[in-house]
């Protein structure tokens, strides 16, 4: 397993020696020392994907999206051993690696390995005797800064339209989660990428993702993380007024009528806040109960929560693993003490699990807390765990009222049997995705991305091929008869 930087086509050490370990988040043990880039390292990057971008602009699209369809493949093959990589870094549970990250990711590459060739411009009709038409053209070399909690799953989703549209690549993949990202650039190699498209530098974000998001030959800089950094990335980008694409945080509203089958979301809503410990900027961290169901639901549900099997992700058994840093899984652990500060309840969780073997891992119960107001802190905050905020409404216009009162607008769900009701309310609803009687789903053809303080730009589909193009609009005199404007 590689843990250097890939630049250019190689692995290589930093330029200052530096690394990092990364831990298992299962007990904190060292898996590895990763090089860690500095501002040097992401110089030598932008220069390679420079010198790489001609040819690989002008490469045809069909031949750029074989070797995306090729890799593809190459990640199915190397499917096991991605998916352990993955939960034995990110602590995401064995059986959610094997059948939910690899696939997807597998999945994305395939998509946008077929798009390649299938992104067409435009005519526009203009006047007689003119010719007017667009071409999508790739932007140069793009600077991508991917999060922790899904680093397999979210490379894919940033380079793979990237790639497709003829753009080359610097990935900053999280500091504390980078062995499935150098393992796809391993991947990326034997698929037969050429040297220089695709560049990866381990780093921290105060230093390569800084400079990334600064640099001057960097055309444009895609991130996934907080809204605080994407800020701060909006005020670095300006040197250059490079583009900028954000996915942000979410305090996503999970609502739940009086009509709703039950049992169908009671489990959608488990999985919506629960999956992945919660690190996901789109869960449903939000449960809004309508009040005439609110006392049976929130039992069952409670319920649910306690049963959750807690361990190693390792273990197939395993249906929550551990957070994926200490930092963070005290992060988590002290709005349990804002919760109560501001009046709230703390129905479950709300704890580290107490059984030795987890002891010194970075474990967090699934919690559930009742809110006293939708303005308390734990309604307000995004907290990234499995942390759920529970509120009560009485009718649907409080529900939308609620559901639209925070910064955020990523992903929100509700469950009814009202088709009018759910028609309306997604149409209502500040959000970039909604979903009716699920929660969480998601596919490469499908839009992705949010509003307000969630971001702007979208992953996913022919949206995400635009995002890594721009449109140059091509006039052609045909047989138009032109007099000079200014006759002589």
């Amino acid at each position: 397993m590689r843990h250097q930087l890939f630049i250019d086509g190689r692995f290589v050490d930093a330029a200052d020696g530096r690394t990092l370990p990364t831990l298992n988040p299962h007990d904190n043990s060292v898996i590895a020392e990763v090089a860690m880039a500095g501002t040097a390292d992401v110089d030598r990057a932008v220069a390679a994907a420079q010198r790489a971008f001609p040819s690989w602009s002008r490469l045809a699209a069909a031949d750029r999206g074989r070797i995306l369809l090729k890799l593809a493949d190459l990640i199915e093959t190397h499917a096991e051993e991605l998916a352990r990589l993955e939960s034995l870094d990110t602590g995401h549970p064995l059986k959610d690696s094997r059948a939910l990250d690899v696939p997807r990711t597998a999945a994305c590459w395939r998509y946008f390995g077929g798009m390649a060739d299938k992104f067409q411009g435009d005519v526009v009709p203009v006047e007689a005797g003119f010719l007017n038409y667009l071409l999508r053209e790739p932007v140069g070399v793009v600077g991508q800064i991917v999060p922790w909690n899904f680093p397999l799953m979210f490379t894919a989703w940033k380079m793979a339209p990237a790639l497709a549209a003829g753009n080359t690549v610097v990935l900053k993949p999280a500091e504390i989660t980078p062995l499935s990202t150098l393992k796809i650039a391993e991947l990326m190699a034997e698929a037969g990428l050429p040297d220089g498209v695709v560049n990866i530098v381990p780093g921290l974000g105060s230093v390569a993702g800084q400079h990334i998001a600064e640099h001057p030959g960097i055309a444009k800089v895609a991130f996934t993380g907080s809204t605080a950094t994407g800020r701060r990335i909006v005020q670095a980008s300006s040197g250059n007024l490079k583009k900028v694409q954000l996915e942000l945080g979410g305090k996503g509203a999970n609502i739940v009528f009086d009509d709703a089958h039950l049992t169908a979301a009671i489990n959608g809503s488990a999985w919506a806040i629960f999956h992945n410990q919660g690190q996901a900027c789109i869960a449903g961290s939000r449960l809004m109960l309508h009040s005439a169901i609110a006392d049976e639901f929130l039992e069952r549900f409670a319920a649910l929560a306690r049963s959750i099997r807690l361990g190693n992700p390792m273990d197939t058994a395993t249906e929550m693993g551990p957070l994926t840093s200490a930092q963070h899984r005290d992060r988590v652990l002290s709005y349990v003490d804002v919760a109560r500060e501001q009046g709230g309840e703390l129905i479950a969780g709300g704890r580290p699990p107490a059984r030795d073997e987890l002891s010194r891992g970075c474990y967090v119960e699934p919690t559930i807390v009742r809110a006293r107001t939708p303005q308390d802190r734990v309604a307000q905050e995004e907290v990234f765990g499995p942390f759920v905020t529970v509120l009560t409404f009485k009718d649907d216009d409080e529900a939308l009222a609620i559901a639209n009162g925070t910064q955020y607008g990523l992903g929100s769900g509700l469950w009814t049997a009202n088709l009018q009701r759910a028609h309306r309310m997604a149409r209502e609803m500040k959000a970039g995705m909604v979903w009716i009687n699920s929660y969480k789903r998601v596919n490469p053809g499908s839009p992705f991305g949010g509003v307000g303080q969630s971001g702007y730009g979208r992953e996913m589909g022919f949206d995400a091929m635009r995002e890594y193009t721009q449109v140059k609009s091509v006039w052609v005199n045909v047989d138009a008869q032109t007099p000079p404007w200014y006759p002589r």
